[in-house]
C-alpha cells in the first residue's frame, strides 16, 4: 500500500499495489487518526486537502507529513471562481504556494465540486500544471483501464449513480456494495494488480453521532446528486 507519488516515482517495481488515496474534504482531524493507523501498519498514503477553512490545517498536515504520508493539493479554483478560467489559474498558483510552505506537493487532484456547474479540470485545458512542477493528476494520468478506481464518494462504493464528478471510463465492471466485499476480492486475488482507493476520511467515524450525522445528510445530499447526475446524462 502505497502513496500516489510514490507509485508515479517507482511504478516500474510494483507487481501487485495499493494506492491509498485519501480526500480531506472536511473533519482534517478524522485524517489525522487515518494517518495514524496507516503508520501503524506501515502503509503510506496520498492526503489531498482543500484551501478552505474545513480542511486546510497547517498543524495537521505536518503532523500526518511527518507519518510519512504524501500531502497534495485538492484544487476547486474553477468552481470558486465561477468558471473564470484565467482568475481559477492564478488563485490556483496562490493556494498552491501556501499549501507548499508546510509540505513540498508534488501531485494535485480536483475535487469534485457537485453542486457547482464547473468541473474543476477545465482548468488545464488552458494551463499545464506541470509548468509548475506537478507530476501527476490522477484523472489525468492514470489508465484506468489498468488501474481499478474505488472511492467512497456517496458514502456507497458502487455510487456512480450519485457521483457526479468522482468517477472515470474504465473497462473494469465491479460493483461492491460492502467494504467486507473488497476484503473477500483482495483475499481471493480476484482484483487487477494495480488499483487506486480513494476515501473520504471524514465519512469514517466510531464515535454514533459524528457517524450518524454523515449518514443523515449523506443521504439528503445523495438525493440532489442523483438528481444531478440524470440531467448531467440527458
Amino acid at each position: 500500500m502505497t502513496s500516489y507519488h510514490n507509485y508515479i516515482l517507482n511504478n516500474e517495481k510494483y507487481n501487485r499495489v495499493f494506492i491509498l488515496r485519501q480526500d480531506v474534504d472536511k473533519r482534517p482531524g478524522n485524517s489525522l487518526q487515518t494517518a495514524l493507523l496507516q503508520n501503524e501498519l506501515g502503509a503510506t498514503a496520498s492526503y489531498y486537502f482543500r484551501i478552505v477553512k474545513q480542511s486546510f490545517n497547517p498543524a495537521i498536515i505536518e503532523k500526518i507529513a511527518k507519518l510519512g504520508h504524501e500531502i497534495g493539493y485538492h484544487y476547486e479554483e474553477v468552481a470558486t471562481e465561477n468558471g473564470n478560467i484565467e482568475k481559477a489559474y492564478s488563485s490556483f498558483q496562490k493556494n498552491l504556494e501556501h499549501i507548499r510552505k508546510y509540505y513540498p506537493v508534488k501531485t494535485i487532484c480536483m475535487h469534485g465540486s457537485p453542486f457547482s456547474k464547473w468541473d474543476n479540470r477545465l482548468l488545464w485545458k488552458k494551463y499545464d500544471y506541470r509548468t509548475l512542477g506537478i507530476i501527476g493528476e490522477p484523472y489525468f494520468d492514470l489508465d484506468f483501464n489498468k488501474v481499478l478506481y474505488i472511492t467512497d464518494t456517496g458514502r456507497k462504493w458502487n455510487g456512480d449513480s450519485v457521483s457526479v464528478r468522482d468517477k472515470v471510463n474504465s473497462n473494469f465492471d465491479f460493483s461492491f456494495s460492502s467494504t467486507s466485499q473488497i476484503i473477500t476480492s483482495l483475499k481471493n486475488n480476484e482484483l487487477p494488480d494495480v488499483i487506486m482507493q480513494n476515501i473520504h476520511p471524514q465519512r469514517w467515524n466510531d464515535n454514533y453521532y459524528f457517524w450518524t450525522k454523515e449518514l443523515v445528510v449523506q443521504n439528503v445530499k445523495n438525493i440532489v446528486k442523483s438528481f444531478l447526475v440524470k440531467n448531467s446524462d440527458r
